[in-house]
């Protein structure tokens, strides 16, 4: 890939992954319950579903879903579904003092929360519709073009896990601050309605075209 064309995708992939969405609220949400080490796997997964959505585009897929109505509505309804089932848990899910000692926290199994990150970038139709947009204008034409995806695909990963890492940290150290049930049961709340407002929104994404 020719570096004018991975300058370009570097920054790009800097906006996208700095950019508010159910990702960074995933990411805060595991900070807060799991911890920065057990949390941070949740980055892992989204970087891994990132991964298999960029494939489904590449082969050819993406177009299927793009140029079909019924699969987009499909995909579109899942990650909708999927979406407002993660706010109601952590909405309904009761709020425990944090304490400083790291065993003390809720315990999740590591393909558990590796699987709900995978699980939420596969299902979401907004991503393959954004890399349906934004992977051609980083691939040059006459160049070989596998180099050119796996440096793509693995800038995004790395912006991807760099900003996923501060908002698992920063949500882990306001964690140890919480020293009643009620504090943490607000903000499971707050995490909560922002996972079914960003269920609201999907429903409302209209595909381009």
């Amino acid at each position: 890939m020719p570096l004018d064309a991975w300058i370009t995708c570097f920054a790009a992939s800097w906006i996208f992954s700095l950019s508010p969405g159910s990702g960074s609220v995933f990411s805060m949400s595991n900070g807060l319950n799991y911890g920065f080490k057990r949390g941070y796997l949740g980055a892992v997964g989204l970087v891994l579903g990132l991964w298999a959505v960029f494939l489904v585009v590449v082969v050819g897929l993406g177009v299927i879903i793009q140029a079909s109505p019924i699969a987009f509505n499909v995909l579109k309804w899942a990650g909708v579904a999927y979406l407002f089932y993660l706010g109601l848990a952590q909405w309904l899910s009761k709020g425990s003092p944090i304490t400083l000692r790291e065993g003390d926290k809720p315990k999740i199994g590591i393909f558990e929360i590796i699987g709900k990150g995978v699980s939420l970038n596969l299902i979401n139709p907004k991503g393959y519709i954004f890399m349906l947009a934004v992977i051609p204008q980083f691939i040059v034409a006459g160049h070989s073009l596998a180099p050119q995806y796996v440096a793509v695909a693995l800038t995004f990963a790395f912006t991807d896990l760099v900003v996923m890492a501060g908002y698992t940290g920063l949500a882990s150290r306001v964690a140890l601050r919480l020293k009643t049930e009620k504090q943490v049961g607000v903000l499971n709340k707050v995490f909560g309605s922002l996972f079914m407002l960003a269920a609201v929104v999907l429903a409302t994404f209209q595909q381009a075209g």
